[in-house]
């Protein structure tokens, strides 16, 4: 018997976790491998690869000489992580089904299903780092500055923790690709994916109207002005500007149009130009919290990201009855309801919760 122990790593046929199951072997675990089909829609538009990334996955566990296993987990993701992200497009708000993809399917039912084959620990290829303490596991950010994954697992506990591993957290992009390359593997080029976890990078607005009714409604600037029809507030986010199609004749300034508010109640779409007050709030209400070791005492002073890849911002956590504010030292751009806000100490992840209201204060 292997002393490391048995792990098994989610193997996506990308360059990262192909990587990922290349340094366990080397640091002498016993690996295997699994590859996850989660999106069983028909795709005729080539949006979804998970035919080619299968075939990619099997030749880079063939090169490296490990098992791989395939399982079919659609029906989870569609329950667990897809109607959730339809109903909240539905209310107009703006989830992020990759936060919910990683606590109910990756570090959940791979999870389960890996024990379940004798594993002792799973691995992936997420930039982030695991350490232990004080009888507590701690998730901190990559070193890799540029592709720190914390905020996308910041709803992971403790017991999922203890029974992960990140062999990417040490070392960068750029010593992933070389690594691959040294070791002639076929995913070392291969293009990151992006877009919806598991589903791909399309067209949002027309991959939505495809699950979702269209709503019409108006389109108007702060002072109330009617400047066009919008088709439903589901389709359209804080802060956005690509996709608003509004050229001039509007204003008699060149500035580029964005997303304000969504109305609601009024079904209407607020836009502004430049970089607008109305783009900006200090504070934020919050749902859903969730800490991944012991609630902290109040009120706290940390560190936050309404968005990924957001520079770490200095902020205070209050209690508001039964949830709490978080009030930021600076405004913050696009606060966004639905996102997920992520708190953290230096490098430590704290946990996270769901934004549900800016305001300023």
């Amino acid at each position: 018997m292997n002393k490391l122990g048995k792990i098994i790593v989610g193997l996506s046929g990308g360059v990262d976790s192909s990587v990922a199951t290349l340094m366990l072997l080397e640091q002498g675990y016993d690996v295997e491998a699994l590859f996850m089909k989660n999106w069983d829609e028909d795709d005729k538009d080539g949006h979804c690869t998970a035919e080619q990334d299968l075939s990619d996955a099997q030749k880079v566990a063939d090169k490296l000489g490990v098992k791989l296993h395939s399982i079919n987990f659609s029906a989870d993701y569609w329950e667990d992580v897809f109607e959730h992200f339809l109903q909240e497009h539905k209310k107009g708000r703006t989830p992020n089904p990759d936060v919910l993809c990683n606590q109910k399917i990756k570090f959940k039912v791979f999870l389960e299903h890996a024990l379940s084959l004798g594993a002792d620990k799973i691995a992936t290829g997420h930039y982030a780092r695991i350490t232990h303490d004080n009888n507590s596991y701690q998730l901190r950010t990559g070193l890799d500055n540029n592709k720190d994954q914390s905020y996308f697992l910041h709803l992971l506990n403790q017991q999922q923790l203890s029974k992960s591993l990140f062999p990417l957290g040490e070392i960068s992009k750029t010593e992933v690709r070389a690594l691959a390359k040294k070791h002639d593997l076929i995913t070392a080029d291969k293009k990151d994916s992006t877009g919806i976890c598991f589903i791909g990078e399309r067209n949002f607005s027309q991959f939505l109207q495809t699950y979702l009714p269209k709503q019409q409604g108006d389109i108007v600037n702060e002072h109330g002005k009617f400047i066009k029809y919008h088709q439903g507030l589901a389709f359209y986010t804080i802060g956005q500007r690509k996709g608003l199609e509004i050229g001039g004749g509007f204003s008699d300034s060149p500035e580029p149009w964005f997303v304000a508010d969504k109305r609601i109640d009024s079904n209407e779409l607020l836009v502004v130009q430049g970089d607008h007050p109305l783009l900006y709030h200090n504070t934020l209400s919050t749902s859903n919290l969730h800490w991944i070791d012991t609630q902290p005492n109040f009120p706290l002073a940390c560190q936050a990201k309404i968005r990924y890849r957001q520079a770490s911002q200095d902020c205070k956590i209050i209690q508001d009855n039964d949830q709490v504010k978080v009030i930021f030292t600076q405004p913050q751009r696009a606060i966004t309801p639905g996102q997920s806000v992520v708190f953290y100490h230096e490098d430590i992840c704290l946990g996270g919760a769901i934004i549900e209201q800016r305001t300023n204060e």
